[in-house]
This record gives C-alpha cells, structure tokens and sequence, in this order.
C-alpha cells in the first residue's frame, strides 16, 4: 500500500522530527502492509502553529466559498471511492462491498450535507436591539478512531470547516493509510495551506500532546470512554472546550406487537456489521418473555449466515481479538447460554471472531453492561414495558438503540423514555443531517448536521 513517510503540515508532506515508525498490519492476513511515521510532541507543535497561522484567513472566508472547498472534497472523495474503499479494506479488514457501500460512500454524503450547510447556515442573527454572531471556535484538534477511519474525520474536519476552524487530525495508528488519503483530498480540493494538517502517531505521545497543546482551541475524540474521560479532565484543567462521542451498549427493545422476525434479523445484521465493531451497535436484544425462546432461535438462524471472511471481517489487530474472545468466555463462565459461535477463533489466519449469539443473559451481566466491540448479541428477556424501560435505561451508556413495534406511535412513546441519544424506529435510516451523540457515559455534544457545525462555533452578541 501506498504510504507517506512524513506528516501533512501546512499544506505540505515534511519530514517527520522523529525515526520511529509505525507498522500498519492488514487484520486479514496478519501482514505488514505499510510503515508510517510516529509522530512526536514536536510534530504536533510545527502542525498546531501551522493550523493557527492559517485560521484568521480560513475564519475571515465568505461561508459561501467554505462551502465550495467543502464540496469540491466531496468530489475529491467521490472520485476517489475505489481507492478509499480498498485501502479501508486493506488496513481494517472490513469485506470490500462494506468499504464501498459505508466506508467510502458515507463520507461524501456527509461531506456533501456540509457543503450545503455551510452556504445556508445564519451565522448571525438579530434578537431585539442584539445581533448574534456564531463565530468559529479556533484551532481544533481532531482525534479519530480506527473502526470508521474515514467517516470519523469527515465527521470532525467538514463541520470544523464549514464553521471557519483550522484543524490538525490525529488519526488512530490502525488505520493512517485512509487519514493520508483524506489528506491528499484536501490538497486536491484546494484547501489552504494550514487549514487542515495531518499528524500520524500513537495516542500517549502524539494524541495526548495534541490534547494537551496550549493553542489547540477544542478537541473532539471519539473513543473509549476511559481515554475520553482522560481528554476532558486535561480539556476542563485548561478550560478548554471538548466534544467527546464514546462507548456505548445500545439496547434493541422488542415490543410484544412488533414483527419479531424483522427485529431479529435486523438486529442481528446491525450488530455482525463491521464486525461488531461499531459503538452504536444494537448489542443487547431486549425480547418478552412469551416470545424469548423463538427470538432466540430466529437469532441463531439469522447469525448463521454471517461466515468469518465473506460477510463478516476481522478485527482490528490481535488485542482486540483477544479482548473480544475474552468478554465471550465471561459470558460462558457467568451462566449465559451460547447459542451460536463461541470463543474459538473460526479461522487460524487473521484477527477473526465467531458471530456469537448469548441466551439467558441477565442485565447484570458483563456482557449485559460493558461494551465488547465485537460480532456478540446478548439476549435479555423482560415481563413487562416498565422491566423493558428498566433494563434498556440500566447501563452507564446511553448512545443509540432501536424500538420495534406494531406502528411508530407506540415505538416513539417507548423511545422518548430511553436516556440515549439516538434511536432508530422499526428500523429507521440513518440520516447523515441528524445529530449523533450520547447520553450518561457515552459522551459530550453532537456530530452531523446543525448540531454538529455548532460544536465549532462560539457565540458573540452585540446591543445597540
């Protein structure tokens, strides 16, 4: 795979301060397919200094010509599709028709909203005798996980963009092949110089020094809750601002009228999707109790078909291999019933999983409370609409989920009680103009659309 050998700073690839590197692995095949720089303190300094040289120009830009830039990287990445797809693919092990359909197609309709946005927004607005300006809030710096590399940035850097904020990315070190990509989009699509830097390197050198930097205005990080609750005590020690999306353990509640085999087959094809690797997954199927034992038969059925290496991919690297098959053999060893996959490693080459399926899960489980990040459906049984509610709201997490019933009334009605952020009625589709963020543990602020552009803004109100 194509790589650079240095960090994209300033609108230009420079050699990085350090020698080390790091080793970029395809999960698939256990591979070194690639080597990038590990950046240092120091990198991210030169990219910092270059973000804020490049802001006053990039804030004083008509939004209407943000808005073309924008939109001319929609283009970039459209053009670019095959490529982003398979080096996706290659560096996160995601089966290529996923890489094509999400992983690459996402991105530009994301980028594309924002486009949009950035020419429409009212970036000042009179109140009585006060005009309000919605200004952008600096230099920001960008944190993104590995497990959607490219939609977590466009998803960070479009919004910053379209709100007048330079940006310096710190990309997850599983997957920089896809961040230098997007770097080479913005050169392409004509961004200035400075307005967006890339910095690759792993998160306690380079992502703590991002987070930690003086004249970094705002960090957004999407990731683990443990390292996001690390970025805003750093974040709140400076008084600095932060938009954090972290884990989740999303609750797929089944309502008695729904259509059961609907919910479990979509259900189960929610969670198998990106192996499993997803925070919005919908891990903890929540079925009465009359119907239990045919949802938990219609969820076996259903996994069955998810094969290790055609419809589902590895994971990430050997850690999280490991991690998952050890949330799985809990399960096991606190009494849940496996009924389908196991702890075994179905293939002997490759970060691989089996799609497993626990039956007699109870919410107070492990598997029922801590995210797994991997191809894994718990099963709870509930009595009634209230134990529904009980368990569905009885994590720290509060992300997403889904509501499933015989018309959307009633599946609204049930929704509207849920502490989470976001979630989908009888199988509602995913909208690139609706927020996404959590509730409880899950996180701080929005991403996409308005809500997303006004992580960046800063407001300013003037009386005469």
């Amino acid at each position: 795979m194509k790589a650079h050998d240095g960090m994209y700073i300033g609108g230009a690839w420079r050699p990085a301060v350090g020698t080390d590197t790091i080793a970029v692995v395809n999960p698939a095949d256990e591979q070194v397919i690639a080597h990038v720089p590990a950046g240092t303190a120091e990198d991210v300094d030169a990219a910092v200094r270059a973000a804020r040289a490049a802001f006053p120009g990039w804030a004083a830009t008509p939004p209407a010509e943000r808005a073309a830039r924008i939109g001319a990287l929609r283009d970039v990445l459209a053009a670019r599709k095959e490529e982003i797809a398979g080096t996706v693919t290659a560096e996160l092990g995601s089966p290529l028709p996923m890489s094509q359909a999400v992983h690459a197609g996402v991105p530009v309709l994301v980028a594309g909203s924002y486009a949009e946005l950035a020419a429409s927004y009212a970036f000042e607005e009179r109140h009585g005798n006060s005009t309000v300006f919605l200004e952008p809030v600096g230099v920001v710096g960008a944190i993104t996980p590995w497990n959607y590399p490219l939609h977590q940035i466009v998803a960070k850097v479009a919004p910053a963009l379209a709100a007048g904020c330079t940006v310096v990315l710190k990309p997850a070190e599983d997957t920089p092949l896809t961040a230098q990509l997007f770097a080479e989009a913005t050169e392409e699509a004509g961004l200035p110089a400075g307005v967006f830097n890339l910095v690759t390197g792993i998160g306690p050198v380079a992502g703590q020094a991002l987070a930690e930097h003086e004249d970094v205005d705002l960090v957004s990080f999407t990731g683990s809750t443990a390292v996001g609750r690390q970025i805003g005590a750093t974040a709140g020690g400076a008084i600095k601002r932060v938009a954090l999306e972290l884990g989740g353990k999303s609750a797929n509640v089944i309502l008695p009228s729904a259509d059961l085999a609907k919910a479990v087959n979509v259900g189960i094809a929610n969670v198998m999707s990106n192996s499993g690797q997803t925070c919005s997954a919908w891990t903890r199927m929540l079925v009465d109790a009359e119907r239990y034992e045919e949802a938990v038969a219609l969820a076996a059925a259903a996994v069955a078909k998810y094969v290790p290496g055609e419809r589902v991919g590895p994971l990430v690297n050997a850690k999280q291999q490991a991690r998952v098959r050890g949330y799985i053999e809990k399960g096991i060893e606190e009494g849940a019933r496996v009924v389908a996959g196991g702890p075994e490693a179905p293939l002997a080459t490759g970060y691989y999983v089996s799609p497993t399926v626990f039956a007699d899960v109870t919410p107070e489980m492990t598997i029922a409370q801590e995210e797994i990040f991997g191809p894994v459906v718990s099963i709870l049984k509930y009595e009634d609409e209230a134990d529904a509610l009980r368990i569905a709201n009885g994590t720290v997490y509060g992300l997403a989920g889904a509501v499933w019933a015989a018309d959307d009334e009633e599946a609204v009605a049930f929704a509207r009680r849920m502490d989470t952020g976001q979630v989908d009625i009888n199988g509602g589709r995913f909208n690139p103009l609706a927020p996404f963020g959590g509730y409880k543990q899950s996180g701080v602020g929005r991403e996409l659309g308005e809500h997303g552009l006004s992580e960046y803004l800063q407001t300013k109100s003037l009386q005469f």
